[in-house]
């Protein structure tokens, strides 16, 4: 039995590999076609290689930092066949992985040292934002952990009315306010709800637009100065949320972020209708910030704590 059967479930590594299926079917027909003809990694499969990668939304940069790890193993080794490159990009890729993504994590768990641990959830709107706070919602509750939501996306009633169904639908308490409310005050009444009932985890969905980011950057900043009034050091992580589909255009969205606020965590939503999947690789290792989730499909168990032992032999698997 290999490692990753011995560490995850049947079930949630089957869900990964159907979600991430069409990444890998992509990825390896390309990586195949690099090598066609060849016997012994050179000069042209490496080139291929890097069209492959940046083709399959590795990100430019991230390519170039395998590309060059891999050619200091052919210089070290002088002679490697092309059958042994897919091993060697495997442990390249899980080798960058790994400085981000420290750990095997398989449960949705957070650090009670203090109650409530706060997640502010940031990201535009469509990229999955709301489905991810309603499922992260779910999987807390499974665990035996008092949620609750606060909707600070006062800026869309729509957003404030979609949180509500999820809110009912896993049934956890949320609060809200009119849209056009104050966001912060929003964030302080959920915090300050959360002390009197006792609550383990409480999740903030927060404004889902970059129209200017200097709006932005004020906003959340407010919002995190307020709930620091009700919790001192709150929020304890803030998740940004990505559309995996979007490819390149998840880098860009990434990049405002980080700028705007202090992001310590990704989820990244929609990797199960695209053969785009590689943008995980590239958004955790040039964010130098940890996925902590992704999205492999539509049902409630479909949001994963992502693993990189995990994610990566579902990349890989079929081709050993």
């Amino acid at each position: 039995m290999s490692l990753f059967k011995k560490i995850f479930s049947t079930q949630k590594k089957e869900s990964l590999d159907k979600g991430l299926e069409k990444t890998k079917t992509n990825f390896l027909s390309k990586l195949s076609k690099a090598v066609v003809g060849k016997s012994k990694v050179d000069d042209d499969v490496l080139d291929n290689l890097e069209e492959v990668l940046v083709s399959s939304d590795v990100g430019v940069n991230t390519t170039l930092k395998i590309i060059d790890r891999i050619e200091a193993r052919v210089s070290k080794d002088k002679y490697l066949g092309v059958d042994e490159l897919n091993a060697i990009l495997r442990e390249e890729i899980a080798g960058l992985l790994s400085e981000t993504n420290s750990g095997v994590e398989t449960e949705f768990t957070v650090p009670l040292v203090r109650k409530p641990y706060v997640i502010m959830v940031v990201g535009v709107n469509g990229v999955g934002k709301t489905t991810t706070i309603g499922k992260l919602a779910y999987q807390f509750k499974k665990q035996g952990l008092k949620v609750m939501l606060g909707a600070a996306d006062t800026f869309r009633a729509a957003a404030i009315d979609q949180l509500q169904v999820w809110a009912d639908r896993v049934d956890v308490p949320i609060i809200k306010q009119n849209m056009g409310s104050d966001p912060a005050s929003v964030a302080f009444d959920t915090l300050s709800s959360a002390l009197k009932q006792n609550v383990d985890v409480v999740i903030i969905d927060t404004a889902g637009r970059l129209h200017n980011k200097v709006n932005l950057m004020n906003e959340l900043t407010k919002v995190k100065r307020v709930m620091q009034k009700v919790v001192e050091g709150t929020p304890d992580e803030v998740l940004l949320v990505l559309d995996g589909s979007t490819g390149q255009n998840a880098f860009e969205q990434a990049k405002e972020f980080t700028k705007a606020t202090e992001v310590t965590s990704l989820a990244v939503t929609k990797l199960d209708g695209t053969a785009k999947g590689g943008v995980v690789i590239g958004i955790s290792d040039q964010f130098q910030i940890p996925v902590k989730y992704i999205g492999v499909g539509e049902g409630m168990d479909d949001l994963q704590v992502f693993n990189k032992v995990e994610f990566v032999d579902s990349f890989f698997s079929g081709k050993r």
